[in-house]
């Protein structure tokens, strides 16, 4: 049994797969609560499916690109029940789910993930649908959407980007964020075939909003 999640977009998510088939899923649209509503919604699906945590052999998690604390949320949360379970954690690009997802429901030809990155940016990746599954044309980037090459913007694209910036994307793919689900399927595929697995390491593109400061104060000044 596989426990799939992920807080990189503005969406908490997570299901249960069984290597087969998805027996509980769920998302909860919630961009900045993503500590509070995680683990709920983990209890959830895992009482959906009839399990307890001793039944997963492994748990899956998306490790971005994503904003700094939501991200890391769902990787401290897989890391930890890796470790108190003594179970493999395997972890994706989370716009290669949503790639997964789109290819799933039998899309074909190129097209643009783009997720909020803030700051007016996007964190976005292209992608083309070929036999056998998805594939990933270039690493996972961020810009604001208006320094995306021309060619690129007019490609189908999902994720909020389109969604929070309608004038600078072409025809919008109904799919906005991660399913774990999807993430689940992603990661089952690969592991029969031979795909990419990533290390449960967050996959920022940029520096966080809050930076320590380079000097101490002192109190007494």
């Amino acid at each position: 049994m596989l426990l799939a999640i992920d807080t990189a977009t503005s969406a908490v998510t997570a299901a249960v797969h069984d290597g087969t088939r998805v027996l509980a899923s769920e998302s909860v649209p919630d961009a900045r609560r993503h500590a509070e509503t995680l683990t709920p919604t983990i209890d959830s699906v895992m009482a959906h499916a009839g399990l307890s945590p001793r039944d997963l052999d492994a748990v899956a998690v998306g490790v971005g690109p994503g904003p700094f604390t939501g991200l890391r949320v769902g990787i401290v949360t897989a890391t930890t029940l890796g470790l108190a379970l003594g179970i493999p954690v395997h972890a994706v690009c989370s716009l290669d789910a949503i790639a997964h997802e789109i290819a799933s429901r039998g899309e074909h030809g190129e097209f643009l993930v783009a997720t909020d990155a803030r700051r007016k940016e996007v964190y976005w990746a292209r992608y083309t649908v070929r036999a056998g599954g998805v594939a990933r044309l270039g690493d996972p980037a961020v810009s604001t959407p208006a320094a995306l090459d021309p060619a690129v913007r007019a490609l189908p694209t999902a994720g909020r980007g389109p969604l929070l910036y309608p004038a600078d994307f072409g025809v919008v793919v109904p799919v906005t964020d991660v399913d774990a689900g999807a993430l689940a399927g992603l990661v089952v595929h690969r592991l029969e075939h031979g795909g990419e697995l990533l290390p449960p390491t967050p996959l920022y593109l940029r520096q966080p909003d809050a930076q320590p400061s380079a000097a101490q104060k002192s109190v007494l000044s």
